[in-house]
């Protein structure tokens, strides 16, 4: 049977069992000797009373020293066997003197497995069966051969019942060990997923700062090259429409580039509005992007004194508003590059719907320049080739330019044909 100490882990449990394992013995022996004392009449001589007494005394005496002796030696060890086995030795010998004795005997089934080395244990707990048997059986040593037979019996009934008992023990003790491992596991688990979560909230933390900071640094882009394509660009116009105004005498001429830089103002402060309230640009906010394009291209002409031809080249759609925006945008810092560094005489804009890609080119026939000797951008030029990569990147597309110097510059701008969202 167990001792229960290792099928208990819980602490006061435990504390019971320790209790019964110190203080259960004398318990047990005196109740012993009042079974006895009730019935040595009946069972016992004046010698067997005085054998009975030296045997008690030595029980107490046996337990008194194996008390302070268990606390340096816990669990099995040969001192805990010599311990036992002494034991099992007095209470046959009581038991042979009075059955009842066997009360006292009965505490060997409960400290077997607390101080005997598992070798020894069924050696143990049959030595207590044949007491107990012999007990039951009406006394040692059995009467005649019925006497014995009837021990025998008895002895075998105990041998299973023990077995049994024994079995359903230590399944019992197997499966508070496959608890207790579970337990450990599920506690080591909780805390490696305290600490996943944990160290998650930090991530998510610090994610989040990053995502605000990358917004803020995001919108400063944003409205830095939106600020780039209307006002600086705007600005630059109106400067050059008012050097023709200072230089000329001609009222006619003085009123057209006026209505033009007047123009020009109104527009730039349009887009500089909606840039801040990241909207469309104006030129899309009533045409499509073919449209718009059109128009933007054949202003810049005009303005510039340029020919400059637009061409659109297969289906038309209306696109999703972020693509028709870059586009638009793209195409109005290609033409800017081309009037302040081309001094091109011809320029064209091509915008091509190819299946799932929509395509701009922005070709001149200005002076072009070397793509691998381009001047690091100064804080007073314009956002240039970098901006219009960065625009196509945010919406998955890619800029490419083409260029050499004396034989002028094509810049292509491809992104993705999303269509708009009605």
């Amino acid at each position: 049977m167990s001792n229960g100490a290792s099928t208990a882990k819980s602490d006061p449990v435990e504390e019971r069992w320790e209790a019964f394992h110190r203080w259960g013995p004398y318990g047990l022996l005196f109740i012993g000797c009042l079974a006895a004392a009730a019935t040595a009449d009946l069972v016992m001589s004046t010698a067997d009373r005085w054998a009975a007494a030296a045997l008690v005394g030595g029980a107490l005496l046996l337990q008194l020293c194996w008390g302070h002796l268990r606390r340096t030696r816990p669990g099995p060890s040969f001192a805990g066997a010599v311990y036992y086995f002494l034991r099992w030795a007095i209470a046959f010998a009581l038991t042979w003197l009075n059955p009842f004795f066997a009360f006292y005997a009965v505490v060997g089934y409960f400290g077997a497995q607390a101080v005997l080395p598992r070798r020894l244990v069924r050696v143990g707990l049959f030595a207590t069966a044949v007491i107990m048997a012999g007990s039951q059986s009406g006394g040692l040593p059995p009467k005649g051969s019925m006497g014995w037979v009837v021990f025998g019996a008895v002895l075998a009934i105990n041998c299973v019942l023990l077995t049994v008992f024994s079995h359903l023990a230590a399944q019992e003790d197997e499966r508070a060990r496959v608890q207790i491992a579970t337990i450990d596991e599920l506690e080591t688990t909780n805390a490696r997923l305290q600490q996943a979560l944990d160290e998650n909230a930090a991530l998510h933390a610090q994610l989040l700062l990053q995502a605000r900071e990358a917004g803020v640094a995001d919108e400063r882009r944003r409205l830095a090259a939106e600020i780039h394509d209307t006002i600086a660009q705007g600005l630059a116009g109106i400067i050059a429409q008012l050097q023709v105004v200072t230089s000329s005498t001609d009222p006619g001429l003085v009123r057209e580039h006026l209505a033009s830089a007047q123009s020009l103002a109104r527009h730039s402060l349009g887009e500089a509005r909606r840039s801040v309230q990241n909207l469309s640009p104006l030129d899309l906010e009533h045409d499509a992007l073919h449209k718009a394009l059109k128009k933007t291209v054949a202003e810049w002409g005009t303005r510039h004194g340029v020919r400059a031809d637009f061409t659109v080249t297969g289906t038309a759609v209306q696109l999703h508003d972020e693509i028709e925006a870059t586009l638009l945008r793209i195409a109005q810092e290609a033409l800017a590059n081309a009037s302040r560094h081309a001094h091109a005489s011809r320029v064209g804009v091509t915008l091509s719907f190819m299946g799932d890609e929509v395509s701009l080119d922005v070709r001149d026939d200005g002076r072009g320049f070397d793509p691998l000797s381009l001047p690091a951008r100064s804080g007073t030029g314009g956002f240039g080739l970098d901006g219009m990569r960065a625009r196509a990147e945010r919406i998955a597309g890619t800029v490419t330019v083409e260029a050499e110097p004396g034989h002028g510059t094509a810049v292509s701008a491809r992104v993705p044909l999303v269509p708009h969202d009605h």
